[in-house]
């Protein structure tokens, strides 16, 4: 449903005000970021980007309250999954072939 791929694509679209100019930041396709916030939007109970076409007065994208609220939870979640997971992932480094040597 969201990943971290998802979640800075809309923290891109609030900064810039534009789902084309998050995509363009991201390295990622015009089409390809359009497709994924439609995708957020309709798999959600109300949209989480709100956008205008764009013209001769220009367009934009903003985030809505649920955006803004599910951005945070995602978040928050991240943050959680980290901390509660901070042995494991330092296990699983120490399995980890060392590489410094190669090139």
């Amino acid at each position: 449903m969201l990943g971290p791929g998802k979640a800075e694509l809309l923290e891109h679209v609030d900064r810039c005000g534009s789902i084309a100019a998050a995509g363009r930041e991201m390295g990622m396709s015009y089409k390809r970021a359009w497709e994924l916030i439609g995708a957020l939007n309709a798999m959600f109970q109300a949209p989480l980007v709100d956008s205008t076409r764009g013209g001769p007065g220009g367009g934009g994208a903003v985030l809505t309250k649920l955006g803004r609220e599910v951005l945070a939870q995602y978040r928050a979640f991240e943050t959680e999954a980290t901390q509660g997971g901070g042995s494991r992932l330092e296990a699983l480094r120490g399995l980890l072939r060392d590489i410094s040597d190669r090139e």
